[in-house]
């Protein structure tokens, strides 16, 4: 186990890289914690949690609502949950955001860490301190922005995930290679995803490159005030159609990134559109897609990065270079008739 700590505005948050679930009785005592996990993790993975108090959520981002906050918090209250329990999110995105949402609001506040399950959790969702619930089509309408007391990543977690949430969590990679990190973009295209199952050097390594860049940009600009925009790619759009269409996340970012490197192709002159694309579709995500551009922009209009005349999307100047493009609602509707 490897741990290393990063400092953010309030508070310190402790990784621990090649970790092993066991471990993590020596960060939090049993009888002063309660994992909160899903119907999918808990299954696969019984004989862990012998011993913690655990809640085990409905999976899917249909129960990222509010009914779950409200019915978590039920649990915690008979549990005799206090002040000094420590919440443990112990699963992918879903179950991260409900649990740092929940230890936001329980009691004005408690501590909480991650064990994340899913290579989408690893690389994105755990990290940054983003915690909230969806309402109705409107991804994360509702929550705050708090840093988890710890991180565990235990890379067997993964062992038991299906394809397609492999192919989750690499949307999210090659958005980190788009923005920040042409070499990753380049190590991507060489290899295929079952090459990352394989090897897991390859994969710790992958998984370590992608934590590092999301915690320094966070670490640079917690309240996304500037830089931390540009984590965005891909996901204004993408959070649009996420729910519209009831597509995996990685999907809808996908999809999301596709329209913006072509967006970056007509406003900033970008020429990687075709490799963007390539290296999506190597790593079995969607494309170009048909949807009603009208009802997306309908929901965009609620996106939480726009004021009241325009919005900053995320584009590309070139391959591993994010640029925050302010751009007028009016114009980006113009470019949204297009496709």
């Amino acid at each position: 186990m490897k741990k290393r700590t990063f400092t953010f505005s309030t508070t310190s948050v402790d990784y621990y890289f090649d970790a092993d679930f066991s471990q993590l009785e020596k960060l939090v005592s049993k009888d002063n914690a309660v994992i909160i996990t899903d119907e999918h993790v808990f299954a696969k993975h019984k004989a862990k949690f012998k011993g913690w108090n655990t809640i085990v959520l409905k999976p899917g981002e249909e129960y990222k609502i509010q009914p779950t906050v409200d019915g978590v918090i039920g649990q915690l209250i008979a549990f005799g949950a206090d002040r000094k329990t420590t919440l443990i999110g112990v699963g992918g995105g879903v179950v991260t955001d409900i649990t740092g949402y929940v230890a936001g609001i329980y009691m004005r506040g408690i501590a909480f860490g991650f064990v994340p399950s899913s290579l989408l959790a690893m690389v994105d969702a755990s990290i940054g301190g983003k915690n909230g619930i969806d309402v109705g089509l409107y991804k994360n309408m509702v929550g705050l922005i708090r840093q988890p007391k710890f991180l565990l990543f235990d890379h067997s977690l993964l062992k038991s995930l299906p394809k397609t949430e492999w192919q989750n969590g690499f949307a999210e990679i090659i958005k980190h290679a788009c923005i920040k990190d042409a070499a990753m973009f380049k190590l991507l295209q060489q290899h295929k995803l079952a090459d990352f199952q394989r090897d897991p050097k390859l994969l710790a390594s992958l998984i370590e490159t992608n934590v590092l860049i999301k915690t320094k940009v966070v670490v640079g600009d917690e309240f996304e005030q500037g830089e931390r925009k540009l984590l965005n790619f891909g996901h204004t759009l993408g959070h649009a159609i996420e729910n519209m269409y009831e597509l995996s996340h990685g999907q809808a970012i996908s999809i999301g990134m596709t329209y913006a490197s072509v967006i970056s192709q007509q406003l900033k002159g970008f020429t990687g559109t075709a490799e963007v694309v390539n290296l999506l579709s190597k790593y079995g995500l969607p494309t170009f897609a048909k949807f009603d551009t009208k009802k997306a922009f309908k929901v965009l209009m609620k996106d939480k990065k726009k004021d009241n005349v325009s919005i900053n999307y995320i584009l590309l100047s070139k391959t591993g270079k994010g640029v925050i493009q302010p751009l007028l609602l009016v114009q980006l509707q113009d470019i949204l008739k297009q496709f």
